[in-house]
This record gives C-alpha cells, structure tokens and sequence, in this order.
C-alpha cells in the first residue's frame, strides 16, 4: 500500500509507506496523505468479519493499510490496544469486552434508531479508539527506529486529554498539546491540565480552536524547525488516526445488521451513520468505510452553530470563518470553522485531481473559500451518501431531555447534536447509527440545564476538576510556541 499527498502534484515523488507517514502528519508540500487506491471489501470477507472481536476486526482492516508491518506485530498491537480492561468505563461494564457496544432506542418513523457507544475509554470520549493505538503504533515505530518524537496538537476539547493519556510514560514520545484558553468545558480542562507526566506540556493559547490548529500546521509547514523537533502530530491529519476510526464504522454496521447472510444474490443490508462534526476527521473515516465497500446509505453530517460543513453539504460553498465569528457553544468539540481533515474529501470529490485541489485552496487561503454547487465534483456529494443538518442550543437541550425520558438514555451535548440530526434523514426499514462523541459527565452544566440534575459519572472521575491543574497560557502565535517546544526539548 502507498501513500499520495492531496496536493501532491510531483509525479516523481517517491511513493511512501504506512510506516512512512505515521510519524510525519502533514506531507512536505502541505498535503494530507491518503492511500493511493482504498483496498476493497467483498460481502465474503463481510460475512468473515462479522463474528470478530474488536481488536481481530481491527487488525484486519489495519493490515489491508499498514502491510509494510509484520502481521504478528500488527496483531499484537491491536490485542494490546483494544481490551477491556482499557475500555471498561461504559455504564454497563458487562459489555466491556463488546468494545463498542450498539445501544439500540428504539423505532422511529419506521426506522430503528441507535448509538454507537464510543466513549467507553480512559478519558470518556471517542477520541479514545483511535488515540490508544496511535500511542501503541508511535512507540513501536519508535523503537524500531531507536529514534524519539515530539507530539505538537490541538485540540478543541476530547483530542487533547485522549491523546495525552495515550500517550503518557511512552518512551521516546512527549507531547505538546495546544488549546484554546477558556474554551472547553471544566471536566474537559481538568482531564488535560491535571495531568502531571513529565513528557506531557499544555498550552493555553488566547484564541479559539481554529488558532491553535493554524499554529500546528505553521509549524508542520516549517521544514527545518519540525526536522530540528523531530515533530510529529495526532490531530486527523495523521493518516493513522483517521485509519483507526473505519474500525468502528465496520463494527456499528455488524452490530445493526441482521446476523445470518442474505441469501444468494441478494443485496446486503444497509445503514446510515449520523456523525457530530467539527473537523471532518469522523465522518472522513466513514467515507473512507463506504470506499472500501462497506454498505452505507447515508452518512449525515451534523453541525452545532458553527456550521461550515453544513453550508457545504447544503449549498456546495465551502466558506471559512474567521475568529470572530467562531461561536463559542455548548458542543464545544465543535467549534471549528476550518476542518483541516475536509481536504481529504475534497480530493475524491474532484476526482483526486492535486493541481485542482491546490487551487480551491488557494482561494481558501486568499479569499476565505470556494464554491462548487453546480459541478460534477458537488454532484459526487450525493453519489457518496452524504446529507447534513445544524443543531442549536436548543436543539441540544429539547434532545437530550426527549432522549432520557423516551429511553431513559443520557447522552452529551455533541450526540444530542447527532440525534438531533439523524431524525431529519431517518429512512423507513434502514437502521440509523449515531455515534457517540463522549460521555454526558463530561459537559455537567448543560445536563443540568437539560435534566435538572447531575450527570452520571463513572468511578474515579467524582472530584477531578479539583485536582491541581498545570498549563502554561500562551499568545496566538506560532514564534513564542516554537520557542516553547525548542526550550523543552533540549534539541
């Protein structure tokens, strides 16, 4: 398997394997890598999958994109990543071992309605299923290098704490993860900043997400700087994280499909995710899922208030905001007005032309962004399923309430958004899977607002926003971040 960057429009550039690109993130010409061609799946490797557990489902999908690997090494891997043991923080701890277990509501307007349960990891979010194999695959790679990595991310909430947990006491590995000063939520500030690992530095930066994101892929842009570093990154624009989350799309399918095969000729089943959407890098891994073969009927894009990608699925204008118009909301995983995984995207919608693409982005970068409603590529948009919605407070508030007293289920601000959305493209006799984003403990304000009581909280997690927090807080620019990583490096 080879890997291409969206902008790369050198056709003598060497190709690159997984293992190439996993330590790098961005590509040298500001590129985001993808696979040459997305390997395929047959309904007799479906019908194969469908009894595996988490980790050997993991590990066959993984080795159809990292075969550069040694299968026994990769198998390895996925064993020590996905146990339940590291996901045992579900409400129902009997399911554990399901890794993501299927929550199924209930029928409406003739369709079966159900949550993907994702947030069952260390730190409750979904982040979490794709961020603990990073971490495992970084410290093989390493290893085997004999070499180390600086980690620099952003986050604008769950990315940050998953990935510092990952990541934590890993040898050759520190992390600096930036995000925005008094912008998430308590519970989410707390899982960050209170930890205390010596490889582990937060900064605060006096901006919103879309800033510290800007800053990462300055950096990344900068050449010398990230060679010197020896940086690396976890954000979705590493190829790895993305790969990891198709896992799971395979799995939700199983788990919402009927057991036995369809009989002989008969087409498969299929299913429709709803995914809460910030910066594109879920709903890229679902894509990536109904490339490769996976029976997807619609894949529905749900937005809180800063609604970029809805527009786009809307309208076929993609147009950036700045920050001063990003709201700052209750979903606030969410509040992101440049999607930097999009480009991946846009790449298969233009028919994976580079020089195309590099010229929308152009006008992104001179002009705020780019229009293809009218075009072939905009008309692809609906042969790849996708269809979107927006949710406001409100809507998050009347969901989450509706959803606890129907089923007596309690979900965060960010599924409710999904919920919210998924009901507006329900389809008579197609299940609709919407994946869970994190668990309602994490965002206790708004359940409160919504519910007139606590969140529920899994153990060990009762007193956390009043354990000693350290982060520094830094300017929104990228010379004083620099210099902060160049002083903590030692290199």
């Amino acid at each position: 398997m080879n890997y291409i960057s969206t902008r790369g429009t050198d056709p003598n550039a060497a190709p690159q394997n997984f293992s190439d690109i996993l330590l790098g993130g961005l590509a040298k010409d500001g590129g985001l890598f993808l696979p040459s061609a997305y390997p395929q799946v047959d309904a007799a490797e479906l019908t194969r999958w469908r009894t595996l557990s988490y980790a050997d489902l993991a590990f066959e999908i993984l080795a159809k994109f990292a075969d550069d690997i040694p299968r026994d090494a990769l198998r390895a891997l996925t064993h020590k990543t996905y146990t339940a043991a590291t996901y045992c923080n579900g409400r129902d701890p009997g399911r554990a071992a399901d890794i993501t277990p299927l929550k199924v509501l209930g029928i409406e307007q003739g369709a079966p309605l159900a949550l993907l349960e994702l947030s069952n990891g260390p730190t409750l979010a979904f982040k979490d299923m794709a961020m603990q194999l990073l971490g495992n695959l970084f410290e093989y790679a390493l290893s085997r290098r004999g070499a180390h990595l600086n980690i620099l991310g952003a986050t604008s909430g769950d990315t940050g704490s998953a990935a510092e947990y990952a990541m934590r006491g890993k040898q050759g590995l520190r992390v600096f993860m930036l995000s925005p000063h008094g912008k998430m939520s308590a519970f989410q500030a707390a899982q960050m900043y209170g930890l205390q690992d010596p490889n582990i530095f937060n900064l605060a930066v006096t901006g919103v997400f879309d800033d510290c994101q800007d800053i990462v892929k300055a950096v990344s842009n900068d050449h010398g700087f990230k060679a010197r570093q020896q940086i690396g990154t976890v954000n979705s624009i590493n190829w790895a994280r993305v790969v990891a989350q198709v896992v799971y799309y395979f799995k939700g399918y199983f788990a919402a499909t009927p057991q036995q095969p369809p009989a002989p000729g008969a087409a498969l089943p299929k299913v429709s995710f709803a995914v809460p959407s910030g910066n594109f890098g879920n709903v890229c891994a679902g894509h990536i899922a109904r490339m490769m073969g996976l029976p997807i009927e619609k894949l529905v894009v749900a937005t809180n208030e800063n609604d970029v990608l809805d527009e786009f699925f809307r309208t076929g204008a993609y147009r950036v905001r700045k920050s001063s118009e990003t709201f700052h909301t209750t979903s606030p995983s969410m509040d992101i007005s440049k999607a930097s995984n999009f480009e991946r995207f846009v790449f298969d919608l233009l028919g994976r032309d580079p020089r195309r693409l590099v010229d929308l982005f152009h006008e992104v970068e001179h002009s705020g962004g780019f229009d293809l409603s009218g075009s072939e590529a905009f008309a692809r948009v609906k042969a790849f399923g996708f269809v979107s919605g927006r949710s406001t407070h409100t809507d998050r508030i009347n969901a989450i309430r509706d959803v606890f007293e129907r089923y007596g289920t309690m979900v965060d601000t960010h599924t409710a958004d999904g919920l919210k959305v998924a009901r507006e493209h329900l389809e008579t006799g197609v299940p609709m899977v919407v994946l869970e984003t994190a668990q309602p403990a994490k965002f206790g304000e708004t359940i409160r607002e919504a519910l007139g009581r606590e969140a529920d909280r899994p153990a060990g997690f009762d007193d956390i926003e009043s354990r000693p927090q350290h982060f520094e807080v830094v300017s929104n620019d990228v010379a004083q971040v620099k210099a902060f990583i160049a002083a903590h490096t030692g290199l």
